[in-house]
């Protein structure tokens, strides 16, 4: 019996550092790639700002009716939940589904009609798995998310929001997805998209600068038509660069987790089949001490 355990140990321990193996090369490629995920992140911050000043001057100085500023008076809402592609990453996935999930009932209890689009297989997954219906669906390359796919998701978005059947439009656009803030924290992030809420007013928090005066060409209705496409598929690639970032570090901490808990399983697998061949090697010497006995006696 003995030595059927301590078999049984070895093969667990072999297959715990295999799987240790595994974890720790993950660890190290997200590590690896983390850098370059806040980087990208980083370099698409001076766009995002420039483009919110313009979208802010135009709302500031002028008093037009524009469609993706205008409150809507439909009751259907669209929800773009942004997830990952791929999985041991801990609960990233789930906190963003949860978060999904909140807003959606938030929504149904507001009387909206949710249309659901999803970004991610994880995402993906969950609701099929559901039966939910998903409007539209992408697998983009979770890790890194590139302008072309931020472009599609919005102008996906876009002609949901401006079409003028109330069958086939919606009244409002939220985006579900995660905020990175450091290596250890990230967090589920809603923002209501559209109709567009001006992030900055005519004074910028803490320098106090005062925005100039603008005349429009040819107006500010078409420069409003050019620049908030632009910014809605800026905010969606922004969002898909910080979940992205949030992704690569949850999958870090998770993996390393999971190497720790790894080699503790070993030493404990390892002491175990020690404990084993103890017993082995006890019993095999009583059974040569009690043969002995009776061949003297």
């Amino acid at each position: 019996m003995a030595g059927g355990s301590q078999r049984i140990y070895k093969a667990r321990i072999k297959s715990t550092q295999s799987l240790k193996k595994m974890f720790r090369a993950q660890e190290l490629i997200a590590a690896s790639r983390i850098g370059k995920a806040r980087a990208r992140t980083a370099a698409a911050a001076p766009y995002a700002q420039a483009i919110t000043r313009a979208v802010s001057a135009v709302a500031t100085h002028t008093d037009i009716d524009h469609p993706l500023t205008r409150e809507q008076g439909g009751k259907r809402a669209a929800v773009l939940v942004v997830s990952s592609d791929r999985g041991m990453a801990g609960s990233y996935p789930a906190s963003i589904v949860r978060e999904a999930e909140r807003l959606t009932q938030q929504l149904v209890a507001d009387g909206k009609e949710v249309l659901l689009y999803v970004a991610g297989r994880r995402a993906i997954s969950y609701f099929s798995f559901r039966g939910r219906n998903v409007v539209q669906a992408w697998t983009y390359g979770s890790e890194r998310p590139t302008p072309e796919i931020a472009e599609e998701i919005g102008q996906v978005l876009l002609e949901k929001f401006l079409a003028t059947d109330d069958e086939d439009g919606v009244s409002e656009l939220h985006v579900v997805s995660t905020q990175f803030v450091n290596m250890v924290t990230q967090r589920p992030h809603v923002v209501r998209m559209l109709p567009l809420e001006v992030v900055e007013g005519v004074v910028e928090a803490g320098d106090q600068e005062i925005l100039p005066l603008y005349d429009f060409e040819p107006s500010p209705e078409a420069v409003l038509d050019s620049l908030l496409p632009r910014y809605v598929q800026n905010r969606i690639y922004a969002a898909l660069l910080d979940a992205a970032a949030s992704e690569l570090a949850a999958r870090q901490r998770a993996m390393h987790t999971a190497t720790d808990n790894a080699e503790e399983l070993i030493r404990t697998y390892t002491r175990l089949a020690n404990q084993a061949r103890q017993a082995d090697i006890t019993q095999e010497i009583s059974e040569i001490v009690s043969g002995a006995d009776a061949l003297a006696s």
